[in-house]
């Protein structure tokens, strides 16, 4: 992998439906990226090796019986590739099922990068600074 994705940063959508991506998390996914819907309804973007990886998971779980993921999964998949500005266009689509509609944050996952709706990353990351400091990492049911 090229480098770690790390970090939180507070965006807000243009009119248009873009976000401006931190400048270290551009350098490190290059020209060409994948915008996805992901678990706990955020968006993902991936880089073309690690979207390989992510997919090939969807795929096993369609296998498995889970096809509606596989296909809500794929058919909202978007290519992504940032402007002069460092903006990805995020399609109406996507932008419905993480409830993104002005204040986003944008965070580093390690190998991917996650963009929230403001008001549900607080809840999100309340609740796993809460499990984290009582030491709870188990997985939840």
């Amino acid at each position: 992998m090229a480098g770690l994705f790390l970090g939180e940063y507070q965006h807000s959508l243009d009119a248009k439906g873009r976000v401006i991506l931190p400048a270290r998390f551009r350098d490190q996914l290059g020209e060409h990226a994948y915008v996805t819907s992901e678990q706990d309804g955020c968006l993902a973007l991936w880089t073309p090796e690690e979207f390989e990886v992510k997919a090939a998971e969807v795929k096993d779980r369609s296998r498995r019986g889970e096809r509606d993921v596989a296909r809500v999964f794929f058919s909202g998949t978007v290519e992504a590739s940032p402007d002069r500005q460092g903006r990805i266009a995020i399609p109406p689509g996507l932008r419905r099922f993480a409830g993104l509609e002005r204040d986003v944050v944008v965070v580093g996952l390690y190998d991917h990068v996650e963009i929230w709706d403001a008001g549900a990353w607080r809840d999100t990351k309340t609740t796993g600074e809460r499990r984290l400091a009582e030491g709870d990492v188990t997985p939840e049911s």
